[in-house]
């Protein structure tokens, strides 16, 4: 996921229901005011959203207890869910 402008203590991962990933956000994003002198004007890459609220289904196989892993690095969050091997 990207997400720009939001830092990762502005992002929360959690597993609901034991197989659905939540990612939430109600931080705001930091915005760029122009560096030169006698600029006017604010550049976004996005309209930011009020509050971010994404679900994800996880497969059944997914190791839910502690093989989660969420990273947020300039803006792009990437969620790592480790499964368990397939059966012999």
């Amino acid at each position: 996921m990207d997400e720009p402008g939001l830092s990762e203590s502005d992002i929360l991962v959690t597993v609901e229901d034991e197989n659905t990933l939540v990612i939430k956000s109600a931080g705001k994003r930091k915005r760029e005011d122009g560096d030169e002198e006698g600029c006017k004007y604010i550049r976004l890459e996005r309209k930011p959203p009020q509050m971010l609220l994404r679900k994800f289904r996880l497969p059944e196989n997914a190791i839910v207890s502690s093989a989660i892993t969420a990273k947020c690095e300039t803006g792009v969050l990437p969620v790592v869910a480790e499964k368990h091997p397939p059966p012999p």
